[in-house]
């Protein structure tokens, strides 16, 4: 069976420069729907924006995880497929053998 190396996941991306998210802004419709909600009266409290850098943290981990785990389920699901094969291999030699035994026995 044949071993694969072990990818490496890429960091995670850089967030947009204030200068990009500008760009962004200045080039939306004035109709989009992010423009039409009602703003927040003031922005979250320091334990609010804490507790959303740990979610962002932990859903991070999370999908990172899933990713890994993926990885490993394709490359199980690839070793099972070889085992498979190895095993459907030597079923047909034994038929083969057992004929064999029997043609020389009758």
């Amino acid at each position: 069976m044949s071993s694969k190396a072990k990818r490496v996941l890429p960091t995670r991306p850089e967030p947009p420069s204030v200068e990009q998210i500008l760009a962004d802004v200045r080039g939306t419709h004035p109709t989009d729907p992010v423009f039409l909600l009602p703003a927040e009266p003031h922005g979250p409290s320091p334990g609010e924006q804490e507790a959303a850098v740990e979610e962002r943290e932990r859903l991070y981990r999370q999908s990172r995880s899933y990713v890994e785990m993926n990885q490993r389920l394709q490359e199980s699901r690839e070793r099972l497929r070889e085992r498979r094969e190895e095993l459907r291999r030597a079923g047909a030699a034994l038929e083969r053998g057992i004929w064999e035994m029997r043609q020389k026995a009758f």
